[in-house]
């Protein structure tokens, strides 16, 4: 009965239950974290004097809200979401040597550290307009200082970034007058391809009007078209026999309109 007694009384220190998603690291009182096995799902005993630390060993999501500085002094309010996870093989590992809190020791300030560094020597404008694709790759050094910490960062996620409204207003309204006057130029450059396309339409035609000027001042021309003009009507099937005089120096044109 007394051991039965004495069983009861410390069970919640000798029976565990590992649920699905979780892992522990057993601390044994005369050697210490044991750092080469991690107890995964199930039921585990240990004894008494020894404790058990569990883990959520599934991804998880913390969600983080910075105040930075630009290096202007504006202060820019940074709204992030951080994926997660132990590296589940040197679980013992990290609970020796950073313990349960590891997101709030490592994850965070390793984060928070690189984001107010590369924030620093950016201006509101650059933020607004190119400060994403920056700080993502500030993000993933960060991740990889992080690997070394026995922790797995699946992915950084910048959901917001707010400036102050009087700031994003200046910003927007210069980024809109810099695509006007964008626009203006290439209407610009457009209508200036169009006069010069006009320009050499112009000049073809203009050479095209002084060859048929040269043509029709060409006596031989012009009757040789009044010939062709001629003959073409007297093959026709109501054609006649023709007798026409081209001027005063034309010769008669007799036509048969038998072929």
């Amino acid at each position: 009965m007394g051991v039965i007694l004495f069983m009861a009384f410390l069970s919640s220190r000798i029976f565990f239950t590992i649920n699905p998603g979780e892992a522990a690291v057993r601390w044994k009182r005369f050697s210490g974290t044991q750092i080469d096995r991690v107890f995964g799902e199930g039921f585990h005993m240990i004894p008494p004097w020894d404790k058990m630390f569990i883990y959520n060993v599934r991804i998880q999501e913390l969600p983080v809200e910075l105040f930075v500085l630009t290096k202007t002094g504006l202060k820019v309010n940074l709204f992030i979401s951080i994926r997660y996870a132990p590296d589940y093989k040197l679980l013992g590992v990290l609970h020796q040597q950073v313990g349960p809190d590891y997101a709030k020791i490592v994850i965070i300030p390793e984060i928070e550290s690189v984001i107010r560094e590369i924030i620093g020597t950016m201006d509101a404008e650059q933020i607004y307009t190119t400060g994403r694709k920056v700080i993502v790759e500030a993000i993933n050094k960060a991740i990889e200082q992080i690997a070394q910490r026995y922790i797995n960062v699946d992915d950084v996620l910048i959901r917001k970034i707010e400036l102050p409204q009087t700031v994003a207003e200046a910003i927007q309204f210069k980024i809109k007058q810099k695509h006007l006057v964008e626009a203006h130029e290439f209407i610009v450059e457009k209508e200036k391809k169009e006069a010069k396309r006009k320009e050499i339409e112009a000049t073809g035609i203009k050479k095209h009007n002084e060859l048929v000027n040269q043509s029709l001042n060409n006596d031989r021309i012009l009757k040789w078209h009044g010939i062709q003009a001629l003959r073409a009507f007297a093959n026709s099937e109501n054609a006649k026999v023709f007798v026409v005089g081209y001027g005063k120096e034309g010769v008669p044109i007799i036509l048969n309109p038998e072929k």
